[in-house]
């Protein structure tokens, strides 16, 4: 017998790519469990498939950055609770962390995609479910979306959750309104600036002298040095500046519409602008000028 279910959950994270560095992510999640009847004729209750099966996927890849530690370009150095993690990149940049160890998941891989992720969750879900579960297809897909969006990269360091962790991202849509009219000009451009972005704020901008660890190398481009202590521990992050943008206010999705849509007022004079930011999948926050 084989039960199903659709759109379990999301995944928001991020994951470390050669030549696009961080890339945020959204992957709905549907599952196939297949197994004997239990007492209660049942596979196993959805309420339990639901609960189970979330808990395991948000403590294990939600919210975290995805590593391809088996990548030659990848150097993951765990130093007690905490981890080094140095990734070069196709231009010779490099990205560096010194994190909290709960903000990375580790895949033995060279890189990071949507079937590795299904085959890394099969293999540490199925263990924890009831003996009459005998297999377990976990499928991951993006969200489809015809019109703009993007990939951006950030931390939250004043949420409580998981949130809070220094690189985990989502796969957004961003909609545009001017005079009440959709415009996919705009979008397209806001797509195309945020396109696998890391978005920092400015107060959370320090100096290379204040990091924990030695710069390996110089980056052929500028560097962006950022930090902050949140509930779950220290985070630190180098990344080269042409792959970030710096903003004036925290990277909440709240803060980003407002951001978008004022950057967009300051050129449409008295034309009203309604700006859709989305945090992942299907919610997000609304700003209008």
């Amino acid at each position: 017998m084989k039960l199903f279910v659709r759109d379990l959950t999301v995944i928001d994270a991020s994951y470390l790519d050669k030549n696009r560095g961080f890339v945020g992510e959204s992957y709905l999640v549907d599952v196939i469990l297949t197994g004997a009847l239990n007492e209660q004729s049942m596979v196993l209750d959805f309420s339990l498939v639901k609960k189970q099966i979330k808990t395991i996927i948000d403590a294990e890849v939600d919210h975290k950055l995805l590593l391809p530690q088996s990548a030659d370009n990848c150097t993951v150095t765990p130093e007690g609770h905490r981890t080094q993690v140095n990734f070069e990149l196709g231009d010779s940049d490099v990205i560096q962390l010194n994190c909290p160890n709960e903000a990375y998941c580790l895949l033995e891989s060279k890189t990071v995609s949507i079937e590795v992720l299904e085959t890394y969750l099969e293999q540490i879900i199925l263990p924890q479910l009831p003996e009459n579960v005998l297999g377990l297809d976990i499928k991951l897909r993006s969200e489809n979306i015809t019109t703009p969006y993007y990939h951006y990269t950030h931390g939250l360091k004043k949420h409580k959750g998981n949130c809070q962790r220094i690189a985990h991202g989502h796969r957004s849509k961003i909609d545009i309104f001017i005079d009440d009219k959709y415009s996919e000009a705009l979008a397209e451009e806001w797509a195309k600036r945020w396109q696998d972005i890391y978005l920092v704020s400015a107060e959370d901008i320090i100096t290379e002298s204040d990091l924990s660890f030695l710069v390996a190398g110089k980056n052929n481009s500028a560097e962006i040095y950022t930090a902050y202590d949140a509930v779950q521990g220290y985070f630190e992050l180098l990344i080269p500046a042409g792959r970030a943008e710096v903003l004036p206010n925290d990277t909440t999705v709240e803060s980003l519409s407002e951001f978008i849509c004022e950057q967009i007022k300051a050129r449409m004079g008295d034309k009203k602008v309604t700006v859709y930011a989305y945090e992942g999948v299907g919610k997000g926050a609304i700003s209008e000028r």
